[in-house]
């Protein structure tokens, strides 16, 4: 069976683009994934939500993915975007052929509230790639709601599971039970709103997509190794920025331009149909990167 995924802060890259026409910038890419592994992320998210997926030709996630692996050595989880078998399968051969052996997990989302069809599906994916699962319980994104108690059945029939994320609100008592009752690591998302609250229910760490990685592993690195406390103190800083990407609709567009401020991308544009941010919140974001520590500004 594939190895578990490692504990820590996985990050959720974003894609960027240039130009009106929104083309695919992998210079911008590039630097943005170097900057990852310089600042010590566990491994690398890519051609997740925040990465705009759904958005992508084939070709451009072929591009997104060849970018990713020839600048850093970082493991890879990467996403599909697909609910049904055919098309998932489809996305997960190309993520293969591109990233063979650098794969730590394919990212696929729960796809029904039957936990049954969830497991058949997963383990289908499995057996055509050889791939390591990371099940993603996001219903914002699929509009499939399951049960936690379907969702710990569904992981249980599926051996390949390698780690689950879990984004369905409250997510810390998600976290709580899927920790109780699996024995995978479990990784919260949602810009890191929850994170103390994941950690303290068991979870193993991020994985998602917040403009200052910085904070979530000095979050994660402070609960290891001092608790709650500690925890608590090194991820206050970075909160009322996490909160202010956490507006529902224009998340996106206030993660990539707080990226583009701090100077890993050129440019902030969101494909539709994510809207674009309003130029009333561009002070406020300004306000909210100024009062970072100085060490990541």
């Amino acid at each position: 069976m594939p190895e578990k995924l490692a504990p820590g802060v996985w990050g959720v890259v974003a894609t960027p683009f240039l130009g009106s026409a929104l083309e695919v910038d992998e210079t911008g890419l590039a630097r943005l994934v170097e900057h990852y592994e310089r600042i010590g992320t566990t491994g690398l998210t890519v051609l997740g939500v925040f990465g705009e997926a759904a958005r992508l030709s084939t070709e451009e996630r072929r591009t997104v993915l060849e970018t990713v692996v020839d600048t850093v050595g970082l493991p890879l989880v990467v996403g599909v975007t697909g609910l049904a078998t055919a098309p998932v399968l489809e996305e997960a051969r190309l993520v293969r052929e591109v990233v063979g052996d650098r794969l730590a997990g394919l990212m696929v989302q729960v796809n029904s509230p039957d936990p049954q069809v969830v497991a058949t599906h997963l383990n289908a994916v499995h057996e055509v790639t050889g791939a390591g699962i990371v099940v993603q319980d996001y219903p914002e994104t699929s509009r499939v709601t399951i049960r936690t108690a379907d969702l710990v059945r569904a992981v249980h029939a599926v051996p390949a599971t390698v780690a689950v994320k879990a984004e369905a609100p409250p997510t810390p008592a998600a976290v709580g039970r899927l920790t109780a009752e699996l024995d995978v690591p479990v990784f919260g998302g949602l810009g890191g709103l929850g994170l103390l609250d994941e950690l303290a229910a068991g979870a193993a760490g991020a994985m998602t997509g917040f403009s200052c990685p910085e904070g979530l592993i000095a979050c994660v690195e402070a609960w290891r190794d001092g608790g709650y406390e500690a925890a608590r103190e090194a991820y206050l800083p970075y909160l009322p920025l996490v909160n202010f990407e956490a507006q529902a609709g224009i998340g996106l567009a206030l993660r990539k331009e707080a990226i583009r401020r701090r100077g890993l991308i050129m440019e902030s544009g969101v494909r539709p149909p994510a809207p674009q941010l309003p130029e009333a919140l561009v002070p406020q974001l300004e306000r909210h990167l100024a009062a970072l520590p100085k060490e990541v500004r």
